[in-house]
């Protein structure tokens, strides 16, 4: 089936979204015929970078966890992505900092709506999944959802800031334009210049708690799927070349504000804890050179009784090549819920 609904997200902060996002648009995939009344699992899947309409996590992920588990799936699509794209928009070329922060708290709320739906239909128990960012936005949304909740997010980690100051896809941004416009502001300079000095010492950029108003001027350019897989297809090469021009950005206070400003927005540590923590299954790849891991906070200190599971692969090979592996974390987080919950519901 195929629905859409207009996003909440425009009535709690109009004005912010374009105006071809303002739709949420989902697919969801049912049985024929559920094999118990009683029990009816559904997990809504989180769309990674670069992941346009449904396509493939219908087919990689849905319609296989339909027919090896009985899970049945709702993708929703992100906001700037298929079809909620900007028309002026390129690929997944995201036009301003802000539009991170706003695709993540849009599917927060547009989660929570589906959620909703699924229950007054009948269907639970209820899960949420996705890749990379998919992972970090499925994690985010299960934070608000005052229930148990099976959660399983697949390459992804505690903040999103180090994959936009560290990694891979950190060298597909323009610092330098960043820079510039992050001096050319005074409100900047005097405001945050003090703080930004000693970003690196925390994990947590509770420092940020402050209106910047215009903080959409702030531009991100060429992250698209071309430029991230040619990145990817040589990690090893990239990290080294990436090492050395940190050493340069970390020159640039736009640098540390970016850091900053992602930690504050993206950082687990600064939402609520899920109702049950023995429901998470994390899944990482020990080679990522898209999410980095070192030097910060671990996703269990934040989530105690969470598991974390580990592929021998890097970003990409991970996503490649081992979508069973995925299937199989989800899968039982379903039964651990199932098991520990069902006699409850």
């Amino acid at each position: 089936m195929e629905g859409h609904f207009r996003s909440p997200f425009v009535h709690y902060l109009p004005g912010l979204l374009p105006v071809e996002s303002e739709n949420a648009h989902f697919q969801v995939i049912l049985p024929k015929k559920w094999a118990s009344e009683y029990y009816k699992p559904i997990c809504l899947h989180m769309a990674g970078t670069g992941d346009h309409y449904f396509w493939r996590r219908r087919q990689l992920i849905a319609k296989p966890l339909l027919k090896e588990a009985g899970i049945s799936s709702i993708l929703l699509e992100n906001p700037f992505y298929g079809l909620r794209k900007p028309k002026d928009q390129v690929r997944s070329v995201l036009h301003n900092v802000s539009d991170i922060f706003v695709m993540g708290g849009c599917l927060i709320m547009e989660s929570l709506v589906l959620f909703h739906w699924c229950e007054r239909q009948g269907l639970g128990p209820l899960g949420v999944t996705g890749m990379s960012m998919g992972g970090h936005m499925a994690s985010l949304a299960a934070t608000n959802w005052p229930k148990p909740l099976a959660l399983v997010p697949c390459l992804s980690w505690s903040t999103a800031s180090g994959v936009f100051t560290e990694g891979v896809i950190s060298g597909a941004i323009n610092w330098e334009m960043l820079k510039n416009q992050f001096q050319s502001d005074e409100i900047y300079k005097a405001t945050l210049q003090k703080m930004v000095s000693i970003i690196e010492d925390v994990n947590v950029g509770g420092l940020f708690r402050l209106s910047v108003p215009n903080l959409s001027k702030l531009r991100l350019i060429n992250v698209d799927d071309r430029n991230v897989m040619m990145q990817s297809l040589n990690e090893i090469k990239s990290s080294t070349k990436h090492s050395v021009q940190k050493m340069n950005w970390r020159e640039h206070e736009a640098l540390h504000f970016m850091r900053g400003i992602m930690d504050e927005c993206t950082h687990l540590r600064n939402f609520s804890v899920p109702v049950d923590t023995s429901l998470i299954v994390s899944v990482c790849a020990r080679d990522d050179g898209y999410v980095p891991r070192e030097g910060v906070t671990d996703l269990t200190d934040i989530w105690p009784g969470a598991e974390v599971r580990y592929l021998e692969a890097g970003h990409v090979s991970a996503f490649l090549l081992h979508q069973k592996f995925f299937r199989t974390a989800i899968i039982d987080a379903f039964n651990r819920l199932r098991n520990k919950y069902m006699f409850k519901m």
